[in-house]
């Protein structure tokens, strides 16, 4: 009999986004995307057509077609950066940096979302797995999976594509940490 993880692996790599992993520069994304905003709260309802047309191919597979990039190759997997995340596709605020964990599972983890409204659960029993899928509350992109063995104070592990993700460093923690550096000159 296949051991699970490796059954869960091997199935990975039959849904995964290219294993040829391009950092996107979101400035282009976001330029070429109208719906992109940090702050519009409205729900983003376009077709997939649209999408296909706004979204670079990587993003799309993960966001539309809920594709999965291939563990530890995501640009913020091994990211702790003072900061916010948002959903690549929209730009809705996802989560906070003071909320991501190492894991050791190889995409970036969370233990909460940003706010209630952020996030969207639906059941997902592909692959014969049950488990929960997470999606932009926004415009309903696929982010990934919510499992129930996180840390305090939830207990839970929001396993997040890095694909799907764009952050913005906090810019006071940024000058802080400029200056700090710059004092031990």
């Amino acid at each position: 009999m296949i051991p699970l993880f490796l059954l869960f692996l091997f199935l990975l790599g039959c849904n995964s986004a290219s294993n040829n992993q391009t950092v996107i520069n979101m400035d282009s994304v976001k330029k070429n995307n109208p719906v992109y905003s940090n702050s519009d709260t409205s729900k983003v309802n376009i077709s997939e057509d649209e999408w296909k047309k706004i979204l670079p191919k990587d993003i799309y597979n993960v966001a539309r077609e809920k594709g999965t990039e291939r563990a530890f190759v995501g640009q913020y997997w091994d990211k702790f950066d003072t900061g916010t995340y948002y959903c690549a596709a929209c730009g809705n605020p996802l989560f906070q940096s003071n909320a991501k964990f190492e894991s050791s599972c190889g995409w970036p983890s969370f233990f909460e979302p940003i706010s209630k409204g952020s996030i969207i659960y639906a059941p997902d029993n592909t692959y014969g797995m049950k488990r929960t899928e997470v999606m932009c509350g926004r415009c309903k992109a696929h982010l990934g999976h919510v499992f129930e063995d996180g840390p305090p104070p939830t207990g839970l592990r929001y396993c997040i594509n890095s694909v799907i993700l764009d952050f913005e460093k906090a810019k006071a923690a940024e000058k802080k940490f400029d200056d700090e550096k710059a004092a031990k000159k």
